[in-house]
């Protein structure tokens, strides 16, 4: 090419570039970075107090935007994400790609090559204020957590409740007889036991209504199905415990002071007034959620209350225990032991 044909090009050439030059690189609102060094600041003074080794396993995050998913603490992030650079607030590199998940979505999964991620849309997507939002972050770094164990999945798979499902689907749809007649009434008869249980406020009154509770509990395990029983265990430990673990980060942080910009956050609320609307919620739930109704819904409320009545039997129990150990059915083995 001539140098006066350069020079006629150059203007089409520039036009070729410098919109690609113009592209701005795409920003994760700065809340966002401050909601979730939050939650990491939380998870390192106090995870250990509640799960040893909890603060050790990585808290991989994807947040959704409506268009943009920013992946952070990634270790091996894949080949379709672009690195934004090191961010000072997070401490950890950012990356970013078009959004790929629901903008709703809030579950911890092998979601970006094959490690378990936190996939979570904003608060506002999720119908979360600020304090509740990064309270969840940690509910699902629970997952993380049990998930880490490299017998996890073989425990899993051990369950026999899959029926061929290889996406991990069957945790949500398998067929539990949340209408069964028989089994909703002595689900009705177990839950109430469980709630004067909880609510016991002295040892003697615990002790008489803690034996009531494992004879009802026992009496729901003989009407399930083996398969279902074991569905029903695996539920209460994996949801149920998550949900107790968020209660236990509310207790140690009734004298936790929250940085100024979560303070300065106009959705935030204190995490002791969470704490409190949070156990209301949980307790109003065992008795009021009919299982036909709200079905696995209800299996959350369920181990958040057994896990707190194991508190009362051995303070130490997370310490004792092993993660994996819902295939022998955790609480119900603990509780039988306590009361024999």
């Amino acid at each position: 090419m001539t140098l006066k044909k350069l020079i006629a090009y150059l203007p089409l050439f520039v036009a070729l570039i410098l919109p690609c030059q113009s592209q701005p690189m795409p920003e994760m609102r700065i809340e966002e970075k401050f909601r979730i060094r939050e939650a990491s600041n939380i998870l390192k003074l106090y995870g250990e107090m509640i799960w040893t080794g909890i603060k050790e396993t990585p808290f991989s995050i994807l947040l959704v935007t409506d268009s943009i998913e920013y992946l952070v603490n990634h270790p091996s992030p894949s080949e379709d994400f672009t690195l934004m650079g090191n961010d000072s607030i997070l401490s950890s590199k950012i990356y970013f790609r078009k959004a790929v998940f629901n903008k709703h979505f809030l579950a911890t999964f092998p979601a970006v090559n094959g490690i378990n991620t936190i996939v979570v849309g904003t608060p506002e997507n999720t119908k979360s204020n600020s304090s509740e939002w990064i309270i969840t972050l940690l509910h699902e770094h629970f997952h993380q957590y049990a998930n880490s164990s490299r017998e996890y999945y073989t425990s899993v798979n051990q369950l026999d409740l899959s029926g061929g499902d290889k996406t991990g689907m069957w945790m949500l749809n398998y067929p539990f007889p949340y209408t069964d007649s028989t089994i909703t009434l002595q689900y009705k008869n177990y839950t109430h036991a469980l709630l004067r249980t909880l609510s016991a406020t002295c040892p003697d009154s615990f002790e008489v209504y803690f034996k009531v509770y494992v004879i009802e509990r026992e009496r729901l395990q003989h009407l399930l199905k083996p398969a279902d029983y074991r569905y029903f265990s695996f539920q209460i430990w994996q949801e149920g415990i998550a949900r107790y673990t968020e209660y236990k980060f509310l207790e140690l942080l009734d004298d936790y002071e929250p940085s100024k910009e979560i303070l300065a956050l106009p959705d935030f609320i204190s995490f002791r007034v969470l704490r409190q609307a949070f156990y209301k919620n949980q307790v109003d739930r065992i008795t009021n959620w009919n299982l036909s109704d709200r079905q696995r819904q209800c299996f959350y409320a369920l181990g958040f209350s057994e896990g707190l009545i194991l508190d009362r039997l051995d303070s130490k129990w997370t310490k004792n225990i092993c993660l994996i150990s819902f295939t022998s059915n955790t609480t119900a083995c603990v509780l039988t032991r306590r009361s024999s």
